[in-house]
């Protein structure tokens, strides 16, 4: 079965992306890479990047809120 959405093919690698609040994102191996987003792993398949981000993305606030002492 062909996915017409990339982000949906099980079988597919991904790159993992981090921009500048510290937030992560799976991106398509094959995809241009979107600006303002760093590579921080090379291309994986969707399980093994699924565990390095549970692993390494212990905090889910923005970078700017966590400055700001949690008020914004």
């Amino acid at each position: 079965m062909e996915f017409s959405n990339p982000f949906d093919a099980p079988q597919g690698r991904f790159f993992i992306l981090q921009h500048a609040d510290r937030h992560y994102s799976l991106w398509p191996e094959h995809g241009a890479l979107p600006e303002g987003w760093l590579v921080v792993r090379e291309p994986a398949m969707q399980e093994e990047c699924s565990l390095w981000l549970k692993e390494n993305w212990t905090d889910l606030q923005p970078a700017a809120f966590a400055a700001a002492g949690g008020r914004k």
